[in-house]
């Protein structure tokens, strides 16, 4: 009965908040604050499911630097867990394909989000040029998924180089942001689907004596170590809290 009941409300309540964001957009397009708003009011979404998502070490974040960061993509679900991380001069990358998705896409580029052709390599070469021009221009910060895809349950996947490659052409510190486990979590029928933790990491500058993909793999190996204690961070919260209930 309550599977039933959330998927009446949620993709009701989904459009209802992407005709709000899309109307509060056109009042501001491109603002410096959209992805944070559109983050913020994604994650409200969390509620219905179960969740209670909680962001950790948010000091810092210096508000006049800004950061390339990296995060883990995990499934839809970071949608209304990850988004939570979303703060002021944030922008994205996404592939240009979203645009054709009502409402979001239309919200996804209002807000400021870059938009890439992944087919086209020499349009996604440009793009992570423009990326950077942007970025030493407007001093935002951006966040990007360099695994390049969602893992689905599949563990953390390989990096790819292009947020490294950013940084390298900004100079601009690198950020981890890691989720805990949101795919495995979620029952619909299940009226408390437990915690999920996003958690910001201390910058760091970018280090110009490794190759980039010997970068990459450094910060995957590290980004794997984080994401383990993450979770146990999570089993340790869930446990209080069912003792204390």
């Amino acid at each position: 009965m309550l599977a039933l009941a959330r998927f009446i409300i949620i993709p009701i309540y989904f459009i209802l908040l992407n005709i709000a964001l899309i109307t509060y957009s056109i009042c501001r397009p491109f603002h410096r604050d959209g992805v944070k708003v559109a983050g913020n009011w994604y994650s409200s979404m969390a509620r219905l499911v179960g969740l209670k998502v909680i962001v950790q070490n948010a000091e810092v974040i210096e508000p006049d630097q800004s950061y390339i960061c990296i995060a883990n993509h995990q499934s839809t679900y970071d949608l209304i867990t990850t988004a939570k991380c979303s703060f002021s001069g944030m922008t994205t990358i996404g592939k240009k394909s979203l645009k054709w998705i009502p409402f979001f896409g239309q919200l996804y580029w209002l807000t400021g989000n870059i938009m890439i052709d992944r087919k086209n390599s020499g349009s996604a070469q440009a793009t992570l040029k423009r990326t950077a021009h942007i970025i030493k221009k407007t001093n935002k910060s951006v966040l990007l998924f360099p695994e390049g895809t969602r893992s689905n349950g599949k563990g953390l996947l390989p990096f790819k180089t292009g947020a490294f490659r950013i940084a390298q052409a900004t100079n601009k510190p690198i950020m981890m942001v890691c989720a805990s486990d949101n795919i495995s979590k979620i029952k619909w029928n299940t009226w408390d689907n437990g915690i999920v933790l996003v958690r910001y990491y201390e910058p760091e500058p970018f280090d110009s004596s490794k190759d980039i993909k010997d970068l990459a793999q450094s910060y995957h190996t590290k980004m794997a170590e984080h994401l383990a204690a993450l979770n146990e961070d999570v089993k340790s919260l869930e446990q209080s809290h069912k003792d204390n209930a």
